[in-house]
């Protein structure tokens, strides 16, 4: 016996030495080889190999082995609740927690935090009140919890009740209020800790740096920089991080991307941050180039990556180049990842291909309500508003509730495709059971629908009834019916509430000039004209463009100078000819100028949108859809001949304007005239 005995405790630091190193390499059938050879294996040895496996979401395998353990200590209670609470089975921690003899600050801790992470927080709350003994690391799980859960004022209490705080209660306090868009009241926290004398470490600079990127607070950010530089933290994984998502946000891309270069590791965080902030920053092509910088090094992108990659695809209207990216999301296997999956709806509705934005939501199980909205929003700009009625009728039957983006969404879908009545219904039911949902983008939306309806007075009355002040958004929303439905005595009273709350607004000029010049009235139209340049005003040219292999070819008004200018203008003619052959005649109340009528009816034809399409006939292959992209909203006589342009071509044609988008396909528009 003696003999096995001595045996045991010389083989023991070797078992226990190799038995770490396959854990640590995640070589767990080795290592429980070796564990089944050690001679009665102590407290300390099942804990590590039951933590082991709880690491790599084994848990069957961990409760197994603890059930074999003759004597348990609070120690290999607590890694065992851990274990559970790591691999997602709250159920089962909590019945280990309630069978365990005896319970630790650590224990109950642990339990607190673990309903926290499943959002259960009054029964974290209740377990809280019922700790005799509760040490600062108990404060701190309740403090960061309700932050984590969107309870900041609970947090903020608590933390004020607190009757000691270390460091961590500190930084807890400002990445709470920072993650709950506090970010202003947050660095005014970190004022407050410094001026009590607690040390900041890197974490709480991390979230400093976070703090004023979100504030946009440079002159302090800076300064945190500089302090950090000095305490030899600056390339610590957090700190730079926050370090290049500061300096995007505070639009300085060059310093980000000057950070980013002298950091030691890039591993996928810190590539995926300088990319955002080229989204950030609106530099679309840039994020797409470290897309590919990154790819070329071998690093693996994550959801946020193809998240932030998607949004440039978008800001770029790339949709071949979007598509490239799904391709990449599917084969790593982010087809059904949440995040990844709405900026994927996103991009292809903003690049004209709603189908595929919608095969993309429903191949997604677990739908939350940014996935809902995204879905409702695009069918609503596509002007498929009963597609967007179906989405939120399946929305509240899965048990999600309507926030203010749901119902914008669906007023917007009523506005877009006429439905006055459902219209009236969604308003109604949002004035009186979601009162704290209603803003002043619902009102600008049921004012449009109103107005687009031809009910100008209502919509005038609705507007003079709200019970706060109407902004020039929704007098501008009246004033575009106005224009629609030729009201000058309206719309004149609209334009002078516009330019009293706004006199640089040059889209109320615009628009009430373009009522006059629709109703003959050439003095007003000079006199309009005068006024904008008096202020120092200018309108908007239009523009149309095509995104082909990556490349934007945009066309002003009678441009020539495109390349393909030759092309293009043969075309033209061509579809001229074959337009008056269907027997279209121009709409010359849509030439907005006091010219002859042949003039007119060449004004006409070389609108840029027109422009546009016959780039897309001349560079694409026959058969194909041809997606244009324009800056204002296209003109009656334009939205006329592209019907007719989509029947003679015999292919697709999508149109996106300033307030919707238009799928004309064989002499009918997907808005049925309504817009």
């Amino acid at each position: 016996m003696a003999h096995i005995m001595r045996y045991t405790r010389t083989i023991t630091p070797s078992y226990t030495t190799s038995l770490a190193n396959h854990l640590k390499n995640h070589r767990l059938d080795q290592a429980r080889l070796l564990f089944d050879k050690i001679p009665s294996p102590n407290i300390h040895l099942y804990t590590k190999m039951i933590a082991g496996y709880t690491r790599n979401d084994r848990l069957w395998d961990a409760l197994k082995l603890f059930d074999k353990m003759s004597v348990r200590d609070v120690v290999s209670w607590n890694s065992m609740i851990t274990g559970c609470l790591d691999c997602g089975n709250l159920g089962m921690a909590t019945r280990l927690f309630n069978e365990m003899p005896e319970k630790n600050v650590i224990s109950w801790t642990t339990m607190v935090n673990g309903y926290l992470k499943f959002g259960r927080v009054e029964v974290a709350q209740r377990l809280f009140l019922d700790m005799q003994v509760k040490d600062v690391a108990a404060w701190n799980a309740m403090v960061h919890g309700y932050f984590e859960n969107g309870r900041v004022e609970e947090g903020v209490r608590l933390f004020d009740e607190m009757p000691v705080r270390d460091v961590i209660s500190w930084t807890s306090m400002i990445g709470g209020l920072d993650l709950n868009g506090k970010s202003e009241e947050a660095l005014f926290v970190f004022k407050k800790m410094l001026s009590s004398g607690v040390e900041p470490t890197s974490s709480t600079f991390a979230c400093v740096l976070s703090a004023c990127a979100n504030a946009v607070e440079f002159n302090l950010g800076f300064q945190v920089h500089g302090h950090v530089v000095k305490l030899g933290c600056c390339f610590h994984e957090f700190i730079s991080v926050s370090l290049i998502t500061f300096y995007a946000n505070c639009m300085k891309i060059e310093d980000a991307h000057k950070i980013f270069n002298e950091t030691l590791t890039k591993n996928v965080v810190k590539w995926t941050a300088l990319l955002t902030g080229y989204v950030w920053n609106n530099k679309h092509q840039d994020a797409l180039r470290v897309f590919g910088d990154m790819t070329k090094m071998g690093v693996l992108p994550n959801q946020s990556t193809f998240s932030s990659t998607l949004n440039a695809c978008s800001g770029l209207e790339a949709l071949d180049k979007g598509k490239e990216i799904h391709t990449m999301a599917i084969r790593l296997g982010f087809e059904t990842d949440v995040f990844v999956g709405n900026s994927l709806i996103v991009m292809y509705t903003e690049c004209g291909n709603v189908n595929s934005a919608i095969a993309v939501f429903r191949n997604i199980n677990e739908k939350d309500i940014v996935l809902w909205n995204s879905i409702i929003v695009g069918s609503a700009q596509h002007g498929f508003g009963l597609w967007a009625l179906i989405f939120f009728n399946q929305m509240i039957r899965a048990g999600v509730d309507a926030d203010e983006i749901t119902f914008t969404g669906l007023l917007s879908a009523c506005s877009r495709s006429g439905m006055l009545q459902k219209g009236r219904c969604f308003f109604e039911y949002i004035s009186r059971h979601k009162s704290n949902a209603l803003r002043l983008q619902h009102y600008a939306c049921m004012v449009d629908i109103l107005g687009r309806c031809g009910k100008l007075d209502e919509a005038e009355e609705l507007v003079r009834n709200m019970p706060v002040k109407a902004n020039s958004m929704i007098w501008l929303a009246l004033l575009s019916a106005c224009r629609m439905h030729s009201n000058l005595e309206v719309a004149e009273r609209c334009a002078k509430r516009i330019l009293d709350l706004d006199p640089s607004c040059s889209a109320a000029y615009v628009l009430l000039s373009n009522i006059y010049a629709s109703a003959g009235r050439w003095a007003d139209v000079s006199r309009m004209r005068v006024k904008m340049k008096r202020g120092g005003l200018a309108k908007q040219p239009g523009s149309s463009w095509v995104v082909l292999r990556g490349k934007k070819h945009e066309f002003l008004s009678a441009d020539r100078s495109h390349p393909l200018s030759e092309r293009i203008y043969e075309k033209l003619d061509w579809l001229v000819k074959k337009l008056k052959e269907f027997g279209h005649v121009p709409d010359k109340k849509f030439a907005l100028h006091d010219v002859e009528d042949e003039q007119k009816e060449e004004m006409l034809s070389f609108h840029s949108e027109r422009l546009a399409i016959a780039f897309g006939l001349v560079s694409t292959v026959e058969g194909s859809t041809i997606t244009v992209m324009k800056n204002l909203r296209v003109c009656g006589d334009c939205h006329s001949v592209i019907k007719l342009i989509s029947k003679i071509v015999g292919r697709k044609i999508v149109v996106r304007d300033s307030g919707r988008f238009h799928h004309f396909k064989n002499d009918i528009c997907s808005c049925s005239d309504y817009w």
